[in-house]
């Protein structure tokens, strides 16, 4: 009769413990002696490149998510803040052709803004269609500010250049909390009671191509019908939001300048700009205001669905972010199916002894799941530590950098989702725990006879 020495009493003994005291969970307790143990076999090489690529895994998907999310976050945020959630204008109004006057007394101006929360019923839709059944709908916020704003084209022409600008009104209510994060030089308009400014606050783009800087003088000229109108104008400011279509494009000035440019009265404006506190609610306000609020002569417009091409790409921003999850999370998956068959065929012996004491194939597979539930976990504390590790660091000091002319962006911005950050934890350990109990199937097939037969 062959001894096997010192591993199999110690089998012996804590399955006769088992045996004596049933709380003691004994697939946990053999899991966790194995895990620990520090034996030097052919699997730790294999658990060490398991742990390792559920690291790089979960680093990549925690770092792919935190720069997608932030991507996304940042543009949004750029146009919202220079353009507002929703635009309140005449319905043939187009920034194509001179605006239709619409005058300033609403009785939705400027109370709106006191708006905090809302439900409302909103039409159902089916495969992006909308049907006759309704929803009701509570608001996540309200309206945080509503303002006036009127445009006018024209050609704006320095020293040196001239080129095409759209002069942007704005008046005393203009939320400036928006655009100072983006003022790289000079002040703000500084709008008085008495007389309109001629103060005028240009892109560092339009700076640039007409070489112009702050406190510089410039002309601007207009078509008023068969007329052509001249203005002097002062640059006051520069600001730069990194969106090239707006940059190129746009000028900010008192609203009375373009006022009298459009011959309009000093109660008629081209429309109004409406920001929410929570932009969930996007949707739904343009539906009620729309609907509940404004008279039939006017109409509510998201910026959505102003500049749809901007945020159809940003959505595609979705489709990748679920492309590198998914591929992160099968290397994971394969990698740890790979290192339980080699964990399994390397502990046939005690498979087949734990069978041959009475032990089920539930129980014995019990304890590999286990093993690969410390091994798991300790890929994720891995790479956590990395993936936020990276994260912390390209927020502070920008190590990856864009093509603003591109991206709008001059770094790939962070933006932590904890929520997120926690669903790819839980998520990997279980999907990859789920896909793990098909080959520990495997030790159902192991014979206790040749098993501890096995030399």
């Amino acid at each position: 009769m062959r001894i096997w020495g010192c591993r199999t009493r110690f089998y012996l003994k804590f399955v006769s413990c088992h045996i004596k005291s049933p709380v003691l969970n004994l697939p946990l307790f053999i899991a966790r002696k194995l895990a620990f143990s520090k034996e030097k076999t052919f699997s730790r090489l294999i658990i060490r490149i398991a742990i390792a690529a559920v690291a790089l895994s979960v680093a990549v998907m925690v770092a792919a998510t935190a720069l997608i999310s932030g991507f996304k976050y940042e543009i949004s945020r750029k146009i919202f803040e220079f353009w507002g959630h929703i635009h309140i204008s005449d319905t043939a109004y187009s920034l194509s052709f001179e605006p239709k006057p619409v005058k300033i007394d609403q009785v939705f101006y400027p109370s709106l803004d006191t708006i905090r929360h809302i439900r409302y019923a909103m039409p159902m839709k089916v495969l992006g269609v909308e049907t006759d059944d309704e929803k009701t709908i509570d608001s996540h916020g309200g309206i945080e500010h509503i303002q006036v704003f009127a445009h006018k084209p024209g050609i704006m022409r320095s020293k040196t250049a001239m080129d095409g600008i759209l002069l942007k009104g704005i008046g005393k209510d203009f939320a400036w909390q928006h655009l100072e994060p983006y003022l790289k030089q000079g002040n703000v308009l500084q709008l008085s009671d008495t007389s309109a400014s001629r103060d005028l606050l240009i892109s560092q783009q339009t700076a640039d191509r007409l070489q112009l800087q702050v406190g510089d003088k410039c002309v601007l000229h207009f078509v008023k019908g068969r007329d052509q109108l001249k203005r002097v104008f002062q640059i006051c400011g520069i600001y730069k939001t990194g969106l090239e279509e707006y940059d190129r494009k746009f000028a900010l000035c008192d609203i009375r300048q373009v006022q009298d440019l459009l011959g309009w009265q000093s109660d008629e404006v081209a429309g109004f700009e409406i920001w929410l506190q929570d932009l969930r609610d996007l949707n739904l306000y343009s539906q009620y205001i729309y609907d509940e609020i404004l008279p039939p002569n006017l109409l509510s417009v998201s910026i959505k669905e102003k500049f749809p091409a901007i945020f159809e790409w940003l959505q595609l921003q979705d489709s990748n972010e679920i492309v590198v999850l998914s591929l992160m999370l099968a290397v994971a998956i394969v990698n740890m199916i790979t290192a339980l068959l080699v964990l399994v065929l390397e502990r046939t012996r005690m498979i087949g002894l734990l069978k041959a004491l009475g032990e089920n194939n539930r129980k014995i597979r019990n304890i590999f799941l286990y093993y690969a539930a410390v091994i798991l976990l300790s890929g994720i504390f891995w790479g956590n530590l990395i993936g936020l590790g990276f994260c912390f660091i390209q927020d502070h000091f920008h190590l990856i950098t864009l093509k603003e002319s591109d991206y709008y962006l001059s770094y790939a911005p962070i933006r932590m989702e904890w929520w997120s950050i926690l669903g790819i934890n839980v998520g990997t350990l279980l999907l990859t725990l789920l896909f793990l109990l098909l080959p520990s199937l495997a030790i159902a097939r192991v014979s206790p006879v040749r098993a501890i037969s096995f030399k």
